[in-house]
Parts: C-alpha cells; sequence; structure tokens
C-alpha cells in the first residue's frame, strides 16, 4: 500500500523548519542526521519515534522529541491516525541527512 506525507517548509535560514504531515500508517525511512540532530514538536494526531535498536516511542499532541546528532531513527503516524509535527533542524557545519532503508511492514505492525 502507497502513504504519502506532505512537507511545507516554514523557514530555511538559518534554522530550517518545516511542518510535516504523515497520513495514517505513513513513515519515513531510517535516517541518521550528521553533525546536526533534529527537535520534533508533535502538533497533531498520534505517531511512533524509534531509534535503532531501542523500542518504539508513542507520540500524541504536544510531546517534544530531541533526536541528537548521528542517532539513525525514524518517526511516522500510527495505523490509524494523521499524524503531524514541526521539525526543526539543529544548525551545524556541513550538517546532513543520510537516508537509510525502509522501515519494513514487519517492524511496523509490531506497533499497537
Amino acid at each position: 500500500m502507497n502513504y504519502s506525507g506532505y512537507l511545507e517548509t516554514l523557514t530555511a535560514d538559518p534554522i530550517r523548519i518545516t511542518n510535516v504531515t504523515f497520513e495514517a500508517g505513513c513513515r519515513n525511512n531510517w535516517h541518521i542526521h550528521h553533525k546536526g540532530g533534529q527537535i520534533l514538536l508533535v502538533t497533531a494526531g498520534e505517531g511512533w519515534y524509534q531509534e535503532w535498536d531501542k523500542p518504539a516511542q508513542k507520540l500524541i499532541t504536544g510531546d517534544v522529541v530531541n533526536i541528537p546528532a548521528e542517532r539513525k531513527h525514524w518517526h511516522g503516524a500510527a495505523k490509524n491516525s494523521e499524524f503531524v509535527h514541526i521539525a526543526i533542524s539543529i544548525p551545524a557545519d556541513e550538517a546532513t541527512t543520510e537516508w537509510c532503508e525502509a522501515v519494513t511492514d514487519e517492524q511496523y505492525n509490531l506497533l499497537d
């Protein structure tokens, strides 16, 4: 099944801030923010955040996630809820994002 997400850049300089909307069941791939981290401010719905080799954390409106640089992770919507967050990229010289493998349906379907 194909899922969609929507990105709206709110500011790009000096700090990149993006409004991100995932439809129910949508999630991004595992990824790593090199040199600069990221902060997620959950503004609507229910979703998930998971770091590599750690259990997934359920997220709801009002939650804040501080993602340190170099931490492999993914985030996305719960199966039955849209999920909206503001993503704030922490500025750093030569910061990049490395996109990795997809979160498999098997991994995702283990979540409540």
